[in-house]
């Protein structure tokens, strides 16, 4: 996995770097097969700090996560917040597609009508009544 920590209008020091990449390294819990995270930080407003969070894995899936907090690792904390909860979301949604793949062959009408048919029961019912 390749990590990338780059600064727009400021300097990050080694200290905080390293900070920053143990806390974004933590992102391969939730999805083993990570290529390449990219943090962007945005001290062109030193109150208020802007941080980018670029996630790439297998198969060309892109996360993307921005967060903007008084505080540097606040914000950092909160684009990691977020890209983890795309991550769960993505995996759940492949894992239930794997898991039940019936899922995946939706019933189609043959007669190509989306309008859901009566059923005969219910049109017996109302001949009978007129």
């Amino acid at each position: 996995m390749q990590l990338n920590i780059s600064t727009r209008h400021g300097h990050l020091s080694e200290s905080t770097q390293s900070k920053l990449k143990a806390k974004a390294e933590k992102l391969n819990r939730f999805h083993e097969r990570l290529s390449s995270i990219e943090l962007i930080v945005d001290l062109s407003n030193p109150q208020l700090p802007v941080v980018n969070l670029k996630v790439s894995a297998e198969h060309k899936h892109d996360f993307t996560a921005h967060g903007e907090s008084e505080n540097l690792l606040s914000a950092v904390d909160d684009a990691l917040h977020k890209i983890e909860q795309q991550l769960r979301k993505y995996k759940e949604r492949v894992q239930q597609r794997h898991r039940n793949h019936d899922v995946r062959r939706q019933e189609v009408d043959p007669t190509g009508s989306s309008e859901p048919t009566e059923e005969p029961e219910k049109k017996n019912l109302e001949s009978e009544e007129t």
